[in-house]
């Protein structure tokens, strides 16, 4: 475990730390705009979760919020039962209540998508016994653009490459915000050192028979050559509003098309063919404008 001296009082919201404050009056407008009371928080005892924690703690002290927290233990690792204990213990010095759940399914191939199946189906179950619809993640900047260089690797089209939401689904029943999307990650590390002192360092970080942990060690190399994680962000953000006015666009188109009335379902066969020669004249079109583009970019290279 890393440690450093605590100093940060979560009543006065990290006033001591300008740059944290900040964070802070971000996150809390955040979660005031979900208008939701009670979240479950998930939680790993890495930097980025106990920011979370401590983030959401002090949410409680200027607005009347429930939180519960729970830290899934996988049981990959021999001493994994060992190190959520010491989390626990961690959190229960701020007077925070940490519940453990054991996962008792063996994991032995894909184990980080496993791992993490299994990690929402617990989390959800730990909310539907609870009467909880809310939970939150600590995915951070560098997460979000990890996910992206992945599914870039993988050729994913415009929905793969627009990355994690900052709110979706799970089973259509319970709502997972992620409300540190667009916070780098040494903003986390200061927060989860100053609040906790400590946090643990999950040596699967390391190994490099995962994917993730492969992309993790391009972003020296990328920034030295002068990508940036901030600019691949916004890129991330650009697709994503691509995405959703895409979404929104064919909601409208679908809403014309399909009527629900009583027990039956209406479709508008001639709206749907409308609707394909709309699109077809979008694609013709843009196939002539790359063409368009092509030719005169040629004709330049000629001159």
């Amino acid at each position: 475990m890393s440690k450093k001296n605590s100093s940060v009082n979560l009543k006065n919201g990290f006033k001591e730390f300008k740059d944290l404050s900040k964070i802070f009056l971000n996150f809390k407008k955040k979660l005031y705009l979900t208008n939701k009371e009670k979240f479950v928080v998930a939680v790993s005892g890495g930097p980025d979760s106990l920011a979370l924690v401590a983030l959401t703690k002090a949410y409680t002290y200027c607005h009347k919020s429930k939180f519960f927290y729970v830290l899934i233990d996988h049981n990959i690792r021999k001493n994994s039962f060992q190190e959520a204990k010491k989390v626990k213990n961690l959190l229960k010095k701020k007077q925070i209540n940490l519940k453990i759940i054991t996962n008792k399914k063996k994991i032995q191939k894909n184990i980080q998508g496993e791992a993490r199946n299994i990690r929402y189906e617990l989390l959800s179950n730990f909310c539907f016994k609870n009467k909880i619809r809310s939970l939150i993640t600590a995915h951070n900047l560098e997460d979000q653009v990890e996910t992206f260089l992945i599914r870039l690797s993988r050729g994913s089209g415009l929905r793969g490459l627009s990355a994690m939401r900052p709110k979706s689904k799970i089973n259509n029943k319970i709502d997972l915000y992620r409300p540190l999307l667009d916070i780098k990650k040494d903003f986390l590390k200061k927060i989860s050192k100053k609040t906790f002192g400590n946090f643990v360092k999950d040596p699967s970080n390391k190994n490099l028979k995962y994917l993730r942990t492969k992309v993790r060690r391009l972003k020296k190399p990328l920034e030295q050559s002068g990508v940036e994680y901030e600019q691949i962000f916004k890129s991330i953000s650009n697709l994503s509003e691509s995405r959703d006015s895409l979404d929104d666009f064919l909601k409208k188109e679908f809403s014309k098309i399909i009527k629900k009335k009583n027990n039956e379902i209406l479709i508008n066969l001639k709206k749907i063919i409308i609707m394909k020669l709309k699109w077809l004249l979008l694609m013709y079109q843009s196939k002539n404008f790359k063409k368009t583009t092509m030719i005169r970019g040629q004709k330049k290279l000629l001159t």
